[in-house]
């Protein structure tokens, strides 16, 4: 998911140089959620492993 978080940066970021605002405003706020839902299976992945602990074997 961050790589897509990044590529869509790099096409705000050439499309934002090339002057074509629109594009890259929406690639900016593509990037912005997928990252913050990134974020958030990260933090529930993040507290589910705690809460489940490890199990000796």
């Amino acid at each position: 998911m961050l790589g897509w978080v990044v590529t869509f940066l790099i096409i705000a970021l050439i499309a934002g140089i090339l002057g074509f605002g629109g594009i890259a405003g929406v690639s900016i706020e593509i990037a912005k959620t997928i990252f913050f839902i990134a974020i958030i299976l990260f933090l529930i992945s993040a507290v589910v492993g705690l809460v489940r602990g490890r199990s000796r074997v």
